[in-house]
């Protein structure tokens, strides 16, 4: 992603994020995926991607190597990668959020901010497969522009198409391509997070029964701007709203020379959406809400007055753990919320 403004928002602050890793990779770990532990499959394997690319190999991948948001997404579903880039690591050392439940210990770091991926340490890991997810058509999230072609020589590489689709079509896919891979998606694990993903659905899609006036928006912010999110173009909002029916507060339109998926204000007219409950952006890269306070418009929004703001995950892997943990939490702080306060 190029532009600030597209759904993730990575490139915040690019200029100060982007880094290139220093040469001298390490030997490769052993494979950890499920079928490193069992005996090498036998026959070709296949997989066509959501750009229509068709990878062949001569048998199942192995050693895949995975941006964070797809591994953790793969994880979730028993696949265990042996590296991975985008956000992993904190400053402190721990764990992102946006790797979900990946041991980062047992994981080859190839990069951990935007701009950043290490070939040379790819490449020392003899990938069979890289895996990522796209929001740009055709681009691999997190994989530089630079790189491509270098990367591309290395391995083949999987990608799984993100915006313009629904949400539980892209966990299913995420699913598809973990059983392609060795997973058993009858594992206990992998049916107790869907079980957990349907019973957190019904129980949003009853609080939006119970509360139909409750309006919600989703937002993130840059010292410049407020971005409010366009619902179609992000499908964990599409959810809620189209299919769960929360009353989601969204422009009509995004600003299209963005790259879409918001509409982006200045923070003097920060005040042209009111929702009773705001979520904002609770990345590390994106604004602090102590931070937008500072902005007279935003801190008199009745959201804000009311104290109604909450964490919106916009990175959240796409498994049926990630999001039912996600949906759990937002029932959880709606249902104690007001929903009057943009009438006061």
């Amino acid at each position: 992603m190029a532009k600030l403004p597209r759904r993730s928002l990575v490139a915040l602050g690019a200029a100060a994020l982007i880094g290139v890793s220093a040469c001298g990779a390490p030997a490769p770990p052993p494979a950890s995926s499920p079928t490193a532990q069992a005996a090498t499959s036998q026959g070709p394997w296949t997989w066509t991607d959501d750009r229509g690319k068709n990878v062949s190999l001569p048998q199942r991948p192995q050693r895949v190597v995975a941006q964070s948001a797809a591994a953790a997404a793969l994880w979730d579903f028993g696949v265990r990668p042996v590296g991975v880039f985008g956000p992993h690591k904190l400053k402190d050392g721990g764990r992102d959020p946006e790797v979900g439940e990946v041991d980062i210990t047992k994981v080859e770091s190839i990069g951990n901010v935007w701009g950043e991926f290490n070939v040379e340490k790819y490449a020392a890991l003899q990938p069979d497969l890289l895996v990522a997810g796209m929001y740009v058509k055709d681009a691999l999230w997190y994989v530089p522009e630079q790189s491509v072609a270098a990367v591309d020589q290395i391995a083949p590489s999987v990608g799984v198409q993100l915006s313009g689709k629904p949400l539980v079509q892209i966990i299913e896919r995420y699913g598809q391509l973990a059983a392609a891979l060795g997973a058993d998606l009858n594992a206990a694990p992998v049916a107790e997070a869907k079980k957990r993903f349907e019973d957190a659905s019904a129980a949003l899609k009853k609080l939006a029964t119970d509360k139909p006036d409750l309006s919600v928006m989703v937002i993130t912010g840059t010292p410049e701007s407020l971005y409010v999110a366009y619902l179609p173009d992000h499908p964990d909002i599409k959810y809620w709203g189209d299919d769960l029916g929360l009353k989601i507060v969204h422009p009509e339109r995004p600003t299209e020379s963005e790259g879409g998926f918001w509409e982006v204000l200045s923070w003097e007219n920060a005040d042209k959406y009111q929702a009773d409950v705001i979520l904002v952006d609770a990345r590390s890269q994106s604004m602090k809400i102590e931070e937008m306070a500072k902005k007279p418009t935003w801190a008199k929004l009745p959201a804000v007055k009311a104290g109604q703001l909450y964490p919106w995950h916009a990175a959240e892997r796409y498994s049926y753990l990630g999001y039912a943990k996600v949906m759990e939490e937002l029932a959880a702080e709606l249902g104690k919320a007001r929903d009057d306060v943009v009438k006061e």
